[in-house]
């Protein structure tokens, strides 16, 4: 964590309606409200890259076409789980002339190399060498217990594998705040999305969509909120800098989905409550 942080700021770009009750919140992971995984993308599109480099034809594309490409739908599919990248990887490839693995192959590989990349991470606070708040995005713990003690029900959606999610979860000491519903991507990809998740809980709390609130990374939750009427703050991350103030990258990206607020972490939990629960 930096010693300089910069100031926290919420930038509005389209306020909350103030004539319903925040009762439910959801939350993505990696990114949002963990560190562990910092760096996934530096994993992932110089893999993709690697292979789609084999198929491609050195003469239409160029090593700087061939990571642009892979580099934006790596983007646009973050938050979906990770199969999904995966299968527009084997898309790619066939579109070239390629005959592709099946995508669970891939997946296999990226996690296997992501593993190891993060590895030390997962020992250093199994072991307790590192306190759980050195990987928890800035004041994530805060602002979960002001939601809590609010009585606003806390969700976790994530499209890692539900396996190491919960694991990660646990590591980080979280788990009490969402009372066990913590969901990940599953084996059977078709059995999960977000925006099942978000139909789920939005069902069995009888919810209005105003009554909602996500935040998230990546398109792809701000988007599903969106949808559903709840109100998505993007939470531009600086997963490198921890404090450094907002990724311009996500910046724009969460913009683009639609996101309702952007700040940069959670760093003045009280500030955000507020905003987010009384305005």
């Amino acid at each position: 964590m930096t010693d300089c942080a910069r100031p926290f700021s919420i930038e509005i770009i389209r306020a909350r309606s103030a004539n319903r009750r925040v009762r439910a919140a959801l939350f993505d992971f990696d990114g949002t409200l963990s560190l562990i995984r910092e760096g996934w993308q530096n994993v992932m599109i110089p893999y993709f890259c690697e292979v789609l480099s084999e198929v491609v034809d050195p003469t239409v594309e160029t090593p700087e076409d061939v990571e642009r490409i892979t580099r934006d739908y790596v983007d646009r599919i973050t938050g979906k789980q990770t199969i999904y990248q995966c299968i527009r990887l084997a898309e790619e490839i066939k579109r070239r002339g390629g005959t592709p693995l099946d995508p669970l192959l891939y997946k296999k590989e990226y996690l296997r190399r992501l593993q190891e990349r993060i590895q030390s991470r997962v020992d250093l606070l199994a072991s307790g060498k590192a306190a759980p708040d050195d990987f928890v995005v800035r004041g994530g713990r805060r602002f979960l217990q002001l939601l809590r003690d609010h009585e606003v029900k806390l969700y976790l959606a994530s499209g890692t594998d539900e396996y190491y999610v919960k694991q990660e979860v646990e590591l980080l000491e979280l788990t009490e705040f969402f009372d066990g519903v913590v969901y990940g991507a599953q084996d059977d990809y078709k059995t999960f999305s977000k925006a099942m998740v978000i139909d789920r809980l939005v069902k069995i709390n009888n919810l209005e969509g105003a009554e909602l609130v996500g935040f998230g990374d990546g398109y792809v939750e701000i988007e599903n909120v969106r949808d559903v009427g709840g109100y998505p703050v993007g939470v531009a991350t600086n997963e490198a800098n921890p404090g450094g103030g907002v990724d311009a990258w996500k910046r724009r990206r969460l913009l683009d989905a639609g996101a309702a607020a952007i700040v940069p972490d959670f760093s003045e939990p009280q500030k955000l409550f507020d905003f987010v629960v009384n305005s």
